[in-house]
């Protein structure tokens, strides 16, 4: 595929073909089966073949098919080992790479986007993309005062695109929901149309990016491209090179992992107490480690991707670290009145404390020690016990509800677990937790660094551009926002914390 598959009905008919076709290599297994093939040699056949035909449609549409299939591939950890293998590669391969759109229709794009001069504004532009995702491809640049750029491009028809597939995928969850024991597809769909409109908005997740980009600016951790430009559906953002987190999964070293870990789990807690955002696409494409010749305690997190995100002015909910905290001393009674205060246990459902208690303790674990090994193995086992009917997990886990405000956090926090037993990591997931969660900690203290409600923002480092990308369409058009993606875009924008809003160059 060289291009975004835009018409509605041959996306929905290729997306609706794949229960046909899992259905037929089933029956085409049967007959081995019946034919005296070994039915484990057979199992592994029609497997393969699934895991082929599912990621090589999710990434060939792009859109929200390929976005579910990226959301999809971080827990790939949570699947029993001997299913893992046929699934791990094909889903890997979709959180930083898909087939990219052709030169001539990115050059049409950034003409529209950036005006017919658009190449005046770069010294050099290299028409083959270094990663195409969901909804948009990145091509390395130089921008014209010299410094390395990312030039990301939103695929044209992306809004309808992403839509129309997650509205499918949403049809077929009954499918795709045994891929991942333990995790229900269809509410995961529904949450990721909701953010259709910020997805699409590339000006919001520029807002979003120059709030990390300040705060962040000369962390010895954490590092955040700054941005350059953007215009419409056009992001340009400082370079960043570094390892792909994939490729630590794949092949890196045990200090490798465990320093991409731990400050994968610092800038999961200590991102939102900073910025009063929580980043909200944590796949191993949006990370790098940024390693140099000096001792591994100085090697970074690189991050990129911006476009989705929680609004959390307060830092993560205070209930989170309170609960947590309870739950590992003991006191059920006070988590289960917690859990109802925040909505988790509805006013008509009667539960057991200690059920609830004995359902939580061992999720919490890596909260319990100072270091945590997480593995794979451990997170097939949490996942098998809630899945498992015959479980007492799985029939308290139906009763709970997931709040509208929490689910979102509730996402992101299992995902970045997931990228963490993908890792390996021995991470200090407890340390991070008792410094950026006051409550976590316990009534009365509070954490060594100011919360977003109280930082002052770092001054920026990045070089300020003297030229505006003047276009009239690129300041005047806002793009292929899908049909009430413009409102939900507004409502988000009017809802965010304030921030210094910097020209359409870069500050």
């Amino acid at each position: 595929m060289s291009d975004l598959p835009r018409k509605a009905m041959t996306r929905t008919a290729r997306l609706a073909a794949l229960p046909l076709g899992i259905a037929g290599r089933a029956t085409l297994g049967l007959g081995k089966r019946i034919g005296g093939r070994s039915a484990e040699v057979v199992t592994a056949e029609l497997q393969q073949a699934t895991a082929d035909q599912l990621f090589k449609v999710l990434g060939e549409l792009k859109g929200g098919a390929m976005k579910f299939g990226q959301v999809l591939s971080v827990f790939e950890a949570a699947l029993p080992e001997e299913v893992a293998g046929p699934y791990r590669a094909a889903l890997t391969k979709l959180q930083d790479a898909a087939p990219p759109m052709p030169a001539a229709k990115v050059h049409a794009a950034l003409a529209e986007r950036l005006g017919a001069d658009w190449r005046s504004l770069f010294l050099e532009f290299e028409d083959r993309p270094s990663a195409a995702a969901s909804i948009g491809q990145v091509h390395r640049a130089v921008w014209h005062d010299g410094r390395s750029v990312a030039v990301k491009v939103q695929y044209p028809g992306a809004g309808d695109a992403l839509l129309a597939d997650l509205t499918q995928l949403s049809r077929v969850a009954w499918l795709l929901g045994p891929l991942i024991p333990g995790l229900d597809i269809k509410p995961l769909i529904t949450e990721l149309r909701e953010r259709v409109a910020e997805e699409l908005d590339y000006e919001l997740e520029a807002q979003a990016q120059r709030r990390h980009a300040e705060e962040f600016a000369d962390d010895p951790e954490i590092a955040v491209p700054g941005v350059v430009a953007q215009a419409d559906q056009v992001l340009v953002s400082e370079w960043m090179d570094g390892t792909p987190l994939a490729e630590v999964i794949a092949s890196g070293s045990q200090e490798e992992r465990d320093r991409a870990g731990k400050l994968l789990a610092r800038f999961l807690f200590a991102g939102p107490s900073r910025t009063g955002l929580l980043h909200a696409d944590p796949h191993p494409g949006n990370f790098r480690l940024l390693k140099d010749d000096g001792p591994v305690e100085g090697w970074r997190l690189g991050v990129l991707d911006f476009g989705t995100v929680d609004r959390l002015p307060g830092g993560l909910p205070a209930p989170i670290g309170a609960s947590m905290r309870l739950a590992l001393a003991g006191d059920a009674a006070g988590v289960l009145a917690m859990l109802r205060e925040e909505g988790f246990v509805k006013p008509s459902i009667e539960l057991d404390p200690d059920a609830v208690l004995d359902y939580l303790v061992p999720i919490i674990e890596p909260a319990a020690v100072e270091s945590f090994h997480f593995t794979r193995a451990w997170m097939r086992a949490q996942a098998a016990r809630i899945a498992d009917p015959r479980s007492p997990a799985y029939n308290l886990g139906k009763q709970l509800n997931l709040p509208p405000s929490y689910l979102l956090i509730h996402r992101v926090t299992l995902s970045t677990i997931g990228v963490l037993c993908q890792l390996g990591a021995k991470a200090p997931f407890r340390v991070e937790m008792l410094e950026w969660l006051p409550e976590f900690a316990g009534p009365g203290s509070a954490g060594s660094r100011p919360t977003a409600r109280t930082a002052t923002p770092k001054a920026t480092t990045q070089k300020a551009t003297s030229q505006k990308v003047t276009s009239q369409k690129a300041t005047s058009q806002k793009g292929a926002a899908p049909k009430g993606a413009t409102q939900k875009a507004a409502a988000a924008k009017r809802s965010a914390p304030a921030r210094r809003r910097g020209p359409s160059t870069g500050d």
